[in-house]
Order: structure tokens, then C-alpha cells, then sequence
């Protein structure tokens, strides 16, 4: 897995106030409905809904909507007692709560469902996510982006690739999701930029592509 944490902010649970407190329902795998008041357990990251991450083999993994089901698997329709920090520009809660009687952030971290989120987390959080590591817990098994890093790219505004040598426009790209073509047409083609230097190439046809051991992207 890629993505080192280059900063972190830890902030005191003491600074908390009583928060929202009943039956749960999953909405993804760091975020919760309880007692119907919108919740982000703070502190914790999960992979996005439309997020994949790639096992060993080189098989594509929807591990957005993996971790949703199995955070769904361990907290739906349990009651939570939550503790809110702050507010998100979302205006949901920021919040820590307690479910099963344990913290829901230490319980879905030490099982590999979620990573820290690097810029905002409690301390303890830390140690729980390098325990998940350390294991190869679920997402810790597989090669991806941090959250972060996947929003970040996927908000970058498109630029011009430059243009490619002779009719060869089939773009091979190299990144932490491994070595993936794009199409002309394709949604993150324009935004794509060839780098031979890193070993990155232009193909004349899929099936050269292919052969060299790149796929194809999913969009």
C-alpha cells in the first residue's frame, strides 16, 4: 500500500461534547447515520465508494464498497453512543462513538476497514492502523491510494497531454494502481500524462497493450 503520513494532528477526546445516540445505519465505511442525525467517525479514512484497490494477482478489488459491507457487517442496526468534536463543512458530526462497547474508529482500524485520516486523528488511532498493517489486514493486503490521495487526484483539474508520436494515442500509464492504458475518450485520459523516463509508454493497439502488461482502466 502506498501513502506515507506526512503530518498528523492529534487532537484530545477531553475537548469532545455529547453527541448524537441511537440505532446505526451505514452509509459508507467511515460514515453513519445515528439515531438519524449524520455522522463521520472522526479521526478515520475510508476508501471511496467508487475506489479500487488491486490483490497480488493483479485482480481489481471495489474496496470503497467492500469496506461499506463490512463496516455494515459489524455496526448496522446496533445503537451507537457518539461523542462530537467538531462539525465537517457537510454539517455532520465529527465525532467518536462507542458501539458494541467498543470505540468504533480502534474496531474498524485494527481490522483493516479504514486507514487514519493523515491530516486530523487521535493518537491511539496510529497504533491501531500499523497493527493492521504489520497483520495485512484487509485493505493493508492490497496495493491502493490513501483516500486522500485518491480525492486529491480525482478533484485535479484536467490537463493537455502532449501529443503523441505518429497515430499511437493509447496512453501507458505507471502509478500505485499498477500499470493501466487509457483510451481516447476515456475519463481520465486528457488528465493522463506519459513520463517515458519512468518507463511510462504510448501504444499503437490494446492488444500491444496488453502484452506488455498493462489493462485497461475501469473509466
Amino acid at each position: 500500500m502506498q501513502g506515507v503520513l506526512a503530518s498528523v494532528l492529534v487532537l484530545a477526546a477531553a475537548t469532545a461534547a455529547a453527541g448524537p445516540d441511537g440505532r446505526v445505519r451505514v452509509t459508507d465505511g467511515d460514515s453513519l447515520v445515528v439515531g438519524g442525525e449524520r455522522v463521520r467517525l472522526f479521526g478515520i479514512d475510508a476508501h471511496e465508494l467508487d475506489q479500487s484497490c488491486w490483490d497480488r494477482a493483479g485482480r481489481e478489488i471495489a474496496c470503497g464498497a467492500w469496506a461499506k459491507r463490512a463496516a455494515a457487517r459489524l455496526f448496522e442496526g446496533r445503537r451507537a453512543q457518539c461523542r462530537t468534536l467538531k462539525f465537517d463543512r457537510y454539517d455532520r458530526a465529527l465525532a467518536t462513538c462507542r458501539i458494541a462497547g467498543a470505540d468504533a474508529g480502534e474496531t474498524l482500524l485494527k481490522a483493516g476497514i479504514v486507514a487514519v485520516y493523515p491530516r486530523e486523528t487521535l493518537r491511539d488511532y496510529l497504533a491501531f492502523e500499523k497493527e493492521a498493517q504489520v497483520l495485512g489486514r484487509g485493505i493493508w493486503a492490497w496495493d491502493s491510494q490513501r483516500p486522500l490521495d485518491f480525492r486529491a487526484a480525482n478533484r485535479a483539474p484536467a490537463r493537455p497531454a502532449p501529443p503523441p508520436p505518429g497515430a499511437c494515442v493509447i496512453k501507458g500509464n505507471i502509478s500505485g494502481s499498477g500499470r493501466i492504458y487509457h483510451l481516447p475518450g476515456q475519463e481520465h485520459y486528457s488528465a493522463t500524462r506519459i513520463d517515458t523516463g519512468k518507463g511510462e509508454r504510448w501504444f499503437c493497439t490494446e492488444a500491444e497493450a496488453r502484452a506488455a502488461g498493462w489493462r485497461r482502466a475501469r473509466r
